[in-house]
């Protein structure tokens, strides 16, 4: 037996033993996924235990170096414990943006002192965090933001507003573009990181059409920051903002994937029912979601790509413009059709028959989907330019 079938062997073993069975049923509302932070709320004792196992073997950053609280394991062993958890239907034992977007960060262009005493919180799901780029007048172009950041002695006062800022009301940190020179546009940005309950930090949630969010305002008023938060150099964020943004945009592509333990057709045949030869009763839904699952499958398959490409040392970085933007299309039909075969129940808006309407409000929010991250028109324009090479406009 090699190594690695060695740890497969073993991964299997220990996953069997010490995953809790709640905590391999599929993730199906906002409670079924632990966030951590500093006043973790837990749906059941098994989600405790769980994040507990998980990070005592610094598993759930797996890759991560063990000085971070990681597991210090190599590509294909984290590879094999991916798989041998899905194999299993293990739920991810933590979400976080720390982990998804912060830490890569960290990694490149922090500092070892920022590195040292962030990573090993974000790794045990100590502290949640928030990310602070969009502003009312700064969205797509996330250039032009006008928080503004003054460089006082050893500490920057902070002051203007963030929007669409998800969870700012339950994280503990945040992770915020500032700007520290008015004269220049990109060349004036920085990348600071502080403590969510500094006085001065205010959140307003954000209510939307589906009635239900995770989007908040945040408004920063003589915010002192400490100006060892300062990641890289002054004024160099905006490089440190586009390495963050790839990674945020891999992370968002995943909602393309299968979101539940029944696929869509399996969904459409119990709200509509099927004919004499077993097939979805509706012809034309039954088109749509043959359609749909066929590019479902290829969407899988090209993740699966993109992640060898990038063990490889292959990937390139506008790869995740493109998994974005077709991850956010394809996430959007999924619920256009649930919401299709459900006819009119699924226009039910309250209620246990519906689960409080949840296929209608999912559908709603999943509109979002193609504007959070980058819209989907700004993913399209770095995939003609920077992977068809076209010419810009």
């Amino acid at each position: 037996m090699s190594e690695l079938e060695a740890f497969r062997a073993d991964t299997r073993a220990w996953l069997e033993e010490n995953c809790p069975e709640e905590m391999r049923r599929p993730v199906v509302k906002d409670a079924d996924m632990c966030w951590g932070g500093r006043n973790p709320r837990f749906q059941s004792e098994a989600q405790r235990v769980w994040l507990e196992r998980m990070t005592k073997r610094g598993w759930t950053v797996p890759a991560w170096p063990r000085a971070y609280g990681g597991g210090g394991l190599g590509k294909e062993e984290a590879a094999v414990l991916k798989q041998e958890m899905n194999a299993l239907g293990c739920r991810l034992p933590l979400y976080s943006f720390g982990i998804w977007m912060l830490a890569p960060v960290l990694l490149k262009y922090g500092s070892e002192e920022q590195r040292l005493e962030h990573l090993p919180k974000i790794a045990r799901g100590e502290i949640r965090w928030c990310q602070g780029y969009s502003e009312p007048n700064a969205g797509s172009d996330l250039a032009s933001l006008a928080t503004r950041a003054e460089l006082v002695d050893d500490h920057f006062v902070v002051n203007g507003q963030k929007v669409w800022t998800s969870y700012a009301d339950e994280s503990d940190w945040i992770f915020c573009l500032v700007r520290t020179d008015s004269a220049r546009k990109q060349a004036g940005i920085s990348f600071l990181l502080f403590d969510m309950g500094t006085p001065g930090v205010t959140t307003r949630p954000t209510l939307l059409i589906s009635g239900k969010s995770p989007f908040c305002e945040t408004f920063f008023d003589d915010v002192k920051v400490p100006g060892r938060n300062l990641v890289g150099e002054l004024h160099g964020g905006w490089s440190i903002a586009k390495y963050l943004l790839m990674h945020e945009r891999e992370m968002i592509s995943g909602i393309g994937s299968a979101v539940a333990d029944k696929s869509a057709g399996q969904l459409a045949v119990e709200s509509v029912g099927v004919d004499a030869q077993g097939r979805l009763l509706d012809l034309s839904l039954r088109s749509q979601v043959a359609s749909f699952e066929v590019d479902e499958a290829a969407f899988a398959a090209w993740l699966q790509m993109t992640a060898d490409r990038a063990r490889r040392g292959e990937g390139h970085p506008a790869v995740a413009s493109g998994l974005k933007y077709y991850g956010a299309e394809l996430n959007k039909r999924r619920w256009e059709l649930l919401a299709a075969s459900g006819g009119a129940d699924a226009l039910e808006w309250e209620g246990s028959h519906s689960k409080d309407g949840e296929v209608t409000r999912t559908w709603l929010r999943s509109k979002g989907n193609s504007i959070e991250g980058g819209t989907s028109e700004v993913q399209l324009n770095v995939v003609a330019k920077h992977i068809l090479g076209l010419p810009g406009a």
